[in-house]
């Protein structure tokens, strides 16, 4: 199995949409955290709001219920923007391999601690 923190919230199809279906198919682990949940159910409401027309692929609960929801016993400061490195403190608290975001302030750092940062484009390249 490939663990992966998804960060890309998954409220549109394609790559991210693949990588959804592979971590309910279980391909794939996923980690999250109570912070990182919080910031879904933010993100989907603001997405919502923005985007009535659009149609939730898979409501942020059920993505929650297929992750690993974990504590992270160890806190870092590599992020430009701080409040994303609660995905590099999550992502080392589970041992991942990627870090899947469309977050610039995250791509920029390629790399944290053997943890890749790749887009969805990218993993789905690679793995899917």
């Amino acid at each position: 199995m490939i663990q992966i923190l998804l960060l890309q919230l998954f409220f549109f199809g394609g790559d991210p949409r693949k990588i959804i279906e592979a971590l309910f198919e279980k391909k794939l682990e996923a980690f999250i955290t109570p912070e990182i949940l919080e910031e879904y159910h933010e993100t989907f409401e603001e997405l919502q709001n923005k985007y009535p027309q659009k149609r939730i692929y898979v409501p942020v609960t059920q993505i929650a219920e297929a992750c690993r929801m974990i504590i992270p016993d160890k806190t870092f400061e590599v992020c430009r923007d701080a409040d994303d490195n609660k995905f590099i403190d999550c992502a080392y608290a589970g041992r991942c391999i990627y870090i899947v975001t469309g977050d610039k302030d995250l791509l920029d750092i390629h790399n944290f601690e053997n943890i890749e940062i790749v887009t969805a484009a990218e993993f789905c390249k690679k793995y899917l």
